[in-house]
């Protein structure tokens, strides 16, 4: 089976120290995020998890623990975009990314590190030629640490338009000359491009719409092979991604980015976040009384076979 750190928040940039402890405990807990007194845990076993997927901004605060996981599959999504603190509030520097970004490649390989460069938004000095230049420069400083770009147009979720009501949609003529020249800076620089959910028009223009943590890019991630259940569903409609389940919790991410989809605003996270606990197995808070512990269940999908790529 595959546990997930990222769709709800940021868990290396954050909450590594709670990580690395469930690591060593061997299990964790996650609220249900629509049902809150409903728990699922999760065995945390290399013999039962294949991989665990992390996205973050923020890669740092996992660098020395690695060797923790050792025995677990990995596969990473770094996002890295240019834009300002007016935007990223509380992001790293691109600079200590990108530094960072290279040194997790050279400790997990370049197989198991992906980059995200989303959400692409037009908007104030974020034009289209500063968006490819910008990309341009930041695909030359991970040549040969990475072989895929995931890429993104933003949406304009209920929370995005909110806390980021300028935000407007990329239009598809943008959005096709952004991927053609995107494609082609990627190329020069040994990656290919996979637009997330997108649908699959943009294939005509150079990119890869099979899936940005697809059954392949995973399989090549870990080095093995994967028999994946029948019906385990992907997350969306035309997607084929394998999200596995989320160990995280929606509002506790704190870089504060306009155009996140995963938290209500900044006093909600703050509160959150005041209620941390490393040596809690929940990511916020504590069991409580009344709660309902639901055991998951969990097995490998390895199908022993050792892959080999080109």
């Amino acid at each position: 089976m595959i546990i997930n750190t990222g769709n709800r928040t940021d868990i290396p940039g954050y909450y590594s120290e709670w990580f690395y402890r469930r690591i060593e405990e061997g299990r964790v807990m996650v609220r249900n995020p629509y049902y809150p007194e409903q728990v699922i845990e999760y065995r945390l076993n290399p013999k039962v998890v294949d991989c665990i997927c992390f996205c973050t901004k923020n890669p740092g605060p996992m660098l020395s623990g690695l060797h923790k996981i050792k025995a677990y599959g990995k596969c990473f999504y770094v996002t890295i975009t240019p834009y300002g603190k007016e935007i990223e509030p509380f992001v790293p520097h691109k600079e200590k990314v990108l530094e960072d970004f290279c040194i997790l490649s050279d400790q997990v390989g370049k197989e198991a590190v992906s980059w995200r460069y989303d959400p692409v938004f037009i908007w104030d000095k974020y034009s289209a030629l500063f968006h490819l230049k910008a990309f341009a420069k930041m695909a030359e400083r991970l040549k040969g640490k990475t072989e895929r770009c995931v890429i993104s147009f933003i949406d304009l979720y209920e929370k995005t338009k909110r806390n980021f009501p300028a935000a407007s949609v990329v239009s598809k003529e943008d959005t096709i000359f952004l991927t053609k020249e995107m494609v082609t800076i990627a190329g020069e620089n040994g990656m290919r491009v996979y637009p997330c959910g997108e649908g699959h028009y943009l294939s005509e223009y150079g990119a890869d719409c099979s899936g940005c943590m697809s059954k392949e890019v995973i399989e090549r991630a870990i080095g093995q092979s994967l028999f994946v259940p029948k019906g385990k569903k992907p997350a969306r409609e035309g997607c084929t991604c394998l999200l596995g389940s989320d160990i995280g919790m929606y509002n506790t991410c704190g870089h504060g980015c306009l155009y996140c989809y995963a938290n209500y605003d900044r006093k909600c996270v703050e509160s959150n976040m005041a209620r941390h606990d490393a040596a809690s197995p929940l990511l916020i808070g504590n069991i409580r009384e009344g709660d309902v512990i639901r055991q998951a269940e969990q097995e490998s999908w390895l199908d022993g076979q050792m892959k080999m790529f080109l």
